[in-house]
């Protein structure tokens, strides 16, 4: 048998795209050979490149699992006041607090679903939004809602104080901010600020330090690169892979999806990344992928960690609510 005919072969499949350099089907990840914007398309695939081709419906997803909780925005609020962003929403957005139902991608991802049929503890908690009261009193709200409470009013005190928040920083407060109103969500606003602000000191004194160290380094890299280059071109020494592309790798390899990357002085890559339901910046040295800044705070360990290890980091840190981001998109 010639299987030199199935290595051409060209599969056409329907796919959920969300931006970036790759596609997941059901069983592996593809590479996009021209990125598009997220939405449902129909993709060409041949070995494990995907060409898009058309916008299409997308096909019944009844067996994948089913994922119910409250809008906030363009996220939806789970058990464990877990917000996790909803992809490929539609057109018109649920209404604020609406329950709303998803689905599990294959990758993780939540794809938006429908939006389910609503009660009175969902009218009752839009009211108290809007009259900017505490839910302490209103009855027969669910645990979701309540966290979905909490967050919405949280985002609109984040506005008035000027102190930005991700959900997984303030999650391990927000039933607290819900059931206590605006005073609640102030106090854990300020509170997260100032320890970014301690940890904003620390990272600018490491970053004088660095400094000093880059000047006396450059010319020894300089000299290095020199003869790197002189050894490439008498065939001594096989050419270095590219540090985006082994970034990429790391991420991928650790469970998280690559959003964007770029150089920076010093032999630094900025790299920003999504890791459960988060975006990330990270600073990590080219060569190695040693992390220089994490973008979270890690009490001054940052270089003790790789790359392809933040990830695991970063999941201990959400799980036991001690999450500080410092850096953010």
């Amino acid at each position: 048998m010639d299987y030199r005919k199935f290595l051409g072969q060209v599969e056409s499949v329907v796919l959920p795209y969300l931006g970036g350099g790759t596609v997941d089907s059901a069983s592996r990840r593809l590479r996009v050979t021209t990125p598009v914007s997220p939405g449902w398309w129909r993709f060409d695939v041949k070995g494990r490149e995907a060409t898009p081709r058309e916008p299409a419906e997308p096909p019944c997803m009844d067996t994948l699992p089913r994922v119910r909780g409250h809008a906030w925005g363009r996220r939806l609020v789970r058990e464990g006041a877990v917000a996790e962003p909803l992809e490929l929403m539609p057109e018109e957005e649920p209404p604020r607090l609406a329950p709303v139902s998803a689905r599990r991608w294959h990758d993780g991802s939540l794809l938006f679903d429908s939006v389910d049929f609503e009660g009175e503890a969902e009218g009752s908690a839009r009211i108290a939004l809007e009259e900017d009261q505490p839910l302490g009193q209103v009855p027969g709200v669910s645990a979701p809602l309540r966290a979905a409470f909490g967050y919405a009013l949280l985002e609109r005190v984040s506005r008035d104080l000027d102190i930005r928040f991700v959900p997984a920083e303030v999650r391990s407060r927000i039933l607290a901010v819900a059931e206590n109103g605006r005073a609640a969500a102030e106090d854990c606003l300020r509170r997260l600020s100032h320890e970014r602000e301690a940890r904003t000191a620390w990272l600018r004194q490491q970053q004088e330090a660095a400094e000093r160290r880059a000047r006396a380094e450059n010319l020894v890299e300089e000299a290095q690169r020199r003869v790197a280059h002189l050894e490439r071109r008498v065939g001594r020494g096989p050419p270095n892979e590219d540090g985006m592309h082994r970034a990429q790798r790391a991420l991928h390899k650790a469970g998280a999806r690559p959003l964007d990357m770029r150089r920076l002085a010093g032999q630094r890559l900025e790299v920003t990344y999504a890791f459960m339901g988060e975006r990330f910046v990270s600073i990590v040295a080219a060569d190695s992928l040693q992390v220089l800044d994490a973008g979270i705070c890690l009490a001054g360990a940052d270089e003790t960690v790789t790359l392809e290890s933040l990830p695991s980091v970063i999941r201990e840190a959400i799980e036991t609510d001690v999450l500080v981001v410092t850096r953010h998109t």
